[in-house]
C-alpha cells in the first residue's frame, strides 16, 4: 500500500461545507455524517505483499457505544485467538481514542487528525460522468498547505445515487509517479471505498475499502494491497455523545 494512501486514511478533522458545493453532493455527504460514529460493526482487515501473500490480517469488533477501553474487541489476529498482550493492545487503543476525544472537547476543538475531506475542495467539484441513476463528481485536491498530495498527481471521484441522494463510491487514483524524500518512489496507487445502506432506517455506511500500489526504495521494488470489509452493522448511541463537539459534512470522507 503506497504512502499516499496511508496518509489519506488518517483520523479525523471536520471542515464545514459552504453553499457552493453541488446540492446533490452536499445532501449525500450530510446524510452520511448524520450517522457518523453511530455504527458498531465487525471489521476484517487483510494486507498482501507484491507476491500476493497475506502478511497481516485481523478481525475486530468495534462498538462506539461501549466505554473506551472496551470499544475494540479483537476476534482473531493472524488467524488465531488473540493473546493477552493483543487484547491489551486493543484495550489501549480504545483508551487513546477516548483521551483524544476528551482533549479535543475540553479545548472546544474537533477530534484530531486529517481525513480525505480535509485534502479536497468540494466547492470546486465538477461532474465527471452522469447517467440516469448516478452522478460522479471529480473533486480537486487543495493546493494550499498540501505539499504531500500535489493536486496534479491525484484524482478523486465521488459517485452519488440520484434517487436516494446517497453516497455510493469514492475513488482515489494516482495519476503519475510520485517521489517522497530521495529514496521512496510510488509508481502506482489506487483507493476504492464503497458505501451501502445496511439499515433502511439510516443513510449508507462504509462497507468496503480496498487499495494498493507499487513503488521502489532505491532499486528494490515493493508492492502492497489491502482490503477492509465491515459487516454485522448495528446502529448505536456513541459513548462520547455526551461531548458537545460538532462535526461537519466533511466527516463523510472519514478515511
Amino acid at each position: 500500500m503506497p504512502k499516499p494512501c496511508l496518509l489519506l486514511l488518517a483520523a479525523l478533522l471536520a471542515v464545514p461545507l459552504r453553499a457552493e458545493v453541488p446540492a446533490l453532493l452536499n445532501d449525500a455527504l450530510n446524510k452520511v455524517v448524520h450517522d457518523h460514529g453511530r455504527w458498531a460493526y465487525t471489521e476484517s482487515h487483510e494486507i498482501r505483499n507484491g507476491q500476493n501473500k497475506v502478511i497481516d490480517s485481523s478481525v475486530v469488533r468495534f462498538d462506539p457505544s461501549k466505554p473506551y477501553a472496551e470499544q475494540y474487541t479483537p476476534v482473531t489476529i493472524e488467524g488465531h485467538v488473540p493473546t493477552h498482550n493483543e487484547l491489551e493492545k486493543y484495550r489501549d487503543r480504545g483508551i487513546r481514542r477516548g483521551h483524544s476525544l476528551e482533549k479535543a472537547e475540553s479545548q472546544g476543538k474537533p477530534p484530531p487528525g486529517r481525513t480525505l475531506g480535509d485534502e479536497v475542495d468540494l466547492t470546486r467539484a465538477t461532474v465527471a460522468q452522469e447517467d440516469a441513476a448516478t452522478v460522479t463528481y471529480e473533486v480537486p485536491l487543495r493546493s494550499d498547505n498540501n505539499e504531500r498530495f500535489p493536486p496534479d498527481k491525484f484524482q478523486v471521484l465521488v459517485r452519488v445515487d440520484k434517487a436516494g441522494r446517497a453516497l455510493q463510491h469514492v475513488a482515489v487514483h494516482l495519476r503519475a509517479p510520485l517521489r517522497f524524500a530521495l529514496l521512496l518512489k510510488v509508481k502506482s496507487g489506487e483507493l476504492d471505498v464503497e458505501f451501502a445502506q445496511v439499515d433502511p432506517k439510516h443513510a449508507p455506511a462504509m462497507t468496503r475499502l480496498a487499495g494498493g500500489g507499487t513503488g521502489s526504495v532505491v532499486f528494490i521494488s515493493l508492492g502492497r494491497s489491502f482490503v477492509i470489509t465491515r459487516s454485522a452493522f448495528q446502529h448505536v448511541r456513541p459513548f462520547d455523545e455526551r461531548f458537545g463537539v460538532e462535526i461537519g459534512p466533511m466527516k463523510a470522507l472519514d478515511f
